[in-house]
């Protein structure tokens, strides 16, 4: 068993950075996520097992949880589980080997925020661990709504006035990031750097493509509109009107 906090020890500064709890029961795995969050600046404690790590949890001073599916003493769902029924509302990033979708369904139900499948890229990681930090707190919800659009985030439908609106795994994003910013223009900047997780604004018309695509899906023959076009700005989800 090991608690290690990265502050102080030849670590960047992580005076305006977040608080990270890993809590991963392989050695080589925490070593590299803690390297590379620790060189972005962030404050990371690592414990090695469940039950270590379900204490330092309920401590309630993390700003997010890095949590493995799979732990010795007490596994991750039932960390997240018990965490939940306290209303430790922490944002939580599961990480682990099951990748099949009623595992990553459990995950997202017991209360976890993101699921991110195993092997991973240090650069996915650390994009969702900025995605996560960045989201302002609200209560945890498992649908949204937008006037007659509704959508599911356990079962990753939606649906408008009752007709299932079929989406790709892009396009559900891209309309969770919509309605979660309702009557707000986004910007296709913010889109790329959200949805897509670039640092940068390729040359392409990649967000008009989808978005396009999204539309056609949306705002069927019939519907009155609900995704516009803010010419040389954007784009803007509203409740028809």
């Amino acid at each position: 068993m090991d608690i290690d906090t990265f502050d102080d020890q030849g670590w960047p500064p992580v005076t305006s950075k977040a608080h990270i709890l890993l809590i991963e029961d392989d050695r080589e795995t925490a070593d590299e996520i803690i390297r590379d969050l620790a060189d972005r600046g962030y404050m990371i404690s690592h414990a090695d097992n469940g039950r270590v790590g379900l204490e330092r949890a309920r401590e309630g001073k993390y700003d997010l949880l890095i949590l493995d599916r799979m732990l010795p003493e007490v596994d991750g769902l039932s960390i997240i589980s018990q965490l939940r029924a306290e209303d430790v509302r922490v944002p939580v990033l599961f990480l682990s080997a099951l990748n099949d979708v009623d595992e990553r369904v459990r995950g997202l139900k017991a209360g976890g925020d993101d699921y991110l499948t195993k092997p991973f890229v240090l650069s996915e990681l650390s994009a969702r661990v900025e995605a996560l930090l960045r989201r302002p707190a609200e209560p945890r919800t498992t649908r949204l709504r937008v006037g007659p659009l509704e959508l599911d985030l356990i079962s990753r439908e939606a649906n408008r006035d009752g007709r299932p609106v079929e989406l790709l795994p892009r396009e559900f994003k891209l309309l969770e990031y919509l309605m979660r910013h309702p009557a707000q223009v986004i910007t296709r900047a913010m889109l790329l750097e959200d949805v897509w997780n670039y640092r940068f604004s390729p040359q392409t018309n990649l967000v008009d493509v989808h978005i396009g695509k999204l539309r056609r899906k949306v705002d069927a023959p019939g519907d009155f509109p609900m995704i516009y076009n803010i010419r040389n700005v954007g784009f803007v989800l509203r409740e028809p009107q």
